[in-house]
């Protein structure tokens, strides 16, 4: 394999030089001193980077300059791509780069596909420096960074596609790596840490060690890669999927079956207090949040603030003063519970109980069902599946930020990874391995269950379960219905900017190299169609 590295240079221009990275360019006024690293510190650097704009919570510097964290938040911008573009989410605000995010319109300027480059860059670099003076001090730490480093490999690679590769700092250019390339480092890189990754164990925020991934991590990583192995390197690795998602579900990691003081199991998942319940044991990688010490304006709260409007407060508080009424679903997202088109306009206590499904968590009153207008809220039903309040019946550590920890990995969907590359092993439909793993997360929904299912019906039990978690945008692609041949075989509201929808050219499947990126180094090469 062929060596990558990125220069100092290119690194400055590529993240603005983030003040971690100055920080270690030093040199000790007195010679005589001994500069040593602070390997905790650095550790934990290389986790908040994904929950944390900066060192100094969501009103200090943010670590990339010339950038915010709302502009840069690590999981706002991984939402912002994987839903706004898609059947799930729409977005009324007028902020460079959303209208572009909604109608399927994005190019190399787009402001918050930058942003998001640049955190996955900066938390590889991150990564990068504490393996370089840390990483022979405990050989499990340096694992979990060098998963945390293929993970933001992983989301280039199915973001932006060929991406600029580095595992060290140097003099030298970086060189552009193919996408099948990455998707082989990366799983090899996975492969070669998982020995010594901490054993599968689920804990809660009460245990030591709660919020460091662990083996099945890494297990359900390759179980994603290899689902859509296909679109990344040409070749299916169905079984290969199934076998490393089965790992998983037959692990420590369960689902959430509880619930308590009346809110769903599921339900539970996105709460103020899901780190310290029993939701907290089918969290794989939990991003740790708090309203009093770990404060941001991308991550938890961006989920629940730009989802809820004032008017949905009725029956229970929400956890927080901050409404800031932004995104809401299309009529697609809606469709999947209700398939007559049907839903009613009523709150999200009573929508659960039409759907007869708990995940239904959408409320609908003096909504539209269709997005008419989409810079108006309340043209579409609003989402209300996270919020601050706590099952347990506790306050929150604060009235403005909050304490949901994001599962950005939970053990659902390895279930529905099983179930995906079973059916694809056996004709489009599932065999009984298959049925059982959905049928396990319709019954903890309190959902009707089948004794088969089609690809489609597993597509739309994807977004039942995982909607507004960050995945839809790659499940459109695997199944052909975002861009390029099969594109126009599933429309749906404002899709390519007609409000009945178009089909979409195969080039959006990839993001554009940011230009700035392109602009300063020669040896990268733009996606086709850019």
């Amino acid at each position: 394999m062929k060596k990558y590295i990125l220069s100092l240079a290119s690194l400055a221009l590529l993240m603005g030089m983030s003040s971690c990275v100055n920080d270690l360019d030093v040199t000790p006024k007195d010679p005589s001193t001994t500069m040593v690293p602070d390997e905790a510190a650095l550790f934990a650097k290389c986790y908040a980077n994904i929950g944390l704009a900066g060192n100094t919570g969501a009103n200090g510097d943010c670590d990339i300059d010339g950038l915010d964290g709302g502009t840069t938040g690590y999981v706002r911008q991984l939402w912002n791509a994987q839903e706004l573009p898609t059947d799930e989410a729409i977005c009324a605000w007028g902020d460079p780069g959303i209208p572009a995010f909604n109608y399927n319109q994005y190019d190399a300027s787009h402001p918050m596909l930058r942003g998001f480059y640049y955190r996955l860059y900066t938390g590889i670099a991150f990564c990068n420096h504490y393996l370089s003076v840390c990483g022979d001090v405990d050989a499990t730490r340096a694992a979990e960074v060098r998963f945390i480093r293929a993970l933001n490999y992983y989301y280039l690679m199915d973001l932006f596609g060929n991406v600029p590769f580095t595992l060290e700092i140097s003099a030298e250019s970086p060189q552009q790596m193919p996408r099948a390339e990455l998707f082989s480092w990366i799983e090899n890189e996975l492969k070669e840490i998982l020995p010594n990754m901490l054993a599968p164990r689920a804990v809660s925020s009460k245990d030591s060690g709660y919020g460091r991934v662990d083996q099945d991590a890494a297990n359900l990583l390759l179980a994603r890669m290899y689902l859509n192995a296909e679109v990344y390197t040409g070749t299916a690795r169905w079984a290969d999927a199934q076998s490393y998602a089965e790992t998983v579900v037959n692990g420590p990691h369960k689902l959430n079956t509880t619930g308590l003081n009346g809110w769903s199991a599921y339900q539970m998942l996105f709460m103020g207090d899901n780190g310290e319940t029993s939701a907290a044991t089918e969290a794989i990688f939990p991003v740790l949040q708090d309203g009093t010490t770990t404060t941001s304006w991308g991550t938890s709260l961006f989920l629940m603030a730009s989802t809820w409007k004032s008017d949905m407060n009725i029956n229970s508080d929400y956890g927080t003063t901050e409404f800031w009424a932004g995104n809401r679903a299309r009529r697609q997202l809606l469709d999947k519970f209700f398939p007559n088109a049907d839903a009613p306009n009523v709150t999200f206590e009573d929508m659960v109980a039409a759907a007869g499904d708990d995940r239904a968590i959408f409320f609908g009153v003096d909504r539209e069902l269709s997005v008419s207008t989409p810079t108006e809220y309340t043209s579409g039903f609003a989402c209300a599946k996270f919020r601050n309040t706590y099952a347990s019946g506790g306050a929150p550590h604060n009235t403005q930020f909050i304490d949901m920890d994001f599962f950005l990995m939970r053990s659902a969907e390895a279930y529905l990874i099983s179930a995906e590359a079973d059916a694809r092993q056996n004709g489009g439909v599932t065999s009984s391995t298959g049925t059982a793993r959905v049928n396990a997360l319709r019954e903890r929904a309190n959902a009707s269950t089948q004794t088969q299912y089609s690809l489609n019906q597993i597509l739309d039990e994807r977004s039942r379960e995982l909607y507004y978690e960050g995945y839809r945008r790659t499940d459109l692609i695997r199944y052909g219905y975002y861009g390029g041949g099969n594109s126009g075989q599933y429309l749906w509201e404002w899709k390519g900017g007609s409000q009945a929808g178009v089909s979409l050219a195969s080039y959006l499947n990839v993001y554009a190299i940011p230009d700035e990126d392109m602009n300063a180094n020669p040896n990268l090469t733009q996606n086709s169609g850019y």
